[in-house]
């Protein structure tokens, strides 16, 4: 039996998979491509902010506009 996942987990997969920033447009249309193709751009503008707010994705403003991308990881070889 396979092990069932939230939208959610599924577009920080998708994103993190991503070779450069996303925008909500491009996350709307990674879902179109999802198990859930009827989410739209408000869920995805929704998804990215709150995988944001879990620090699972950063949300970086570049031009005047917002895009997502993996969070780095922490640096260790200053401790």
């Amino acid at each position: 039996m396979s092990t069932p996942i939230t939208r959610r987990a599924w577009l920080a997969t998708a994103v993190q998979a991503e070779p450069s920033p996303v925008t909500t447009h491009r996350a709307a249309e990674l879902l179109a491509t999802s198990p859930w193709p009827t989410s739209g751009r408000n869920t995805a503008r929704k998804d990215l902010r709150a995988l944001a707010a879990r620090g699972v994705l950063a949300a970086v403003d570049t031009a005047g506009r917002r895009t997502y991308t993996t969070t780095p990881l922490p640096d260790r070889s200053a401790a």
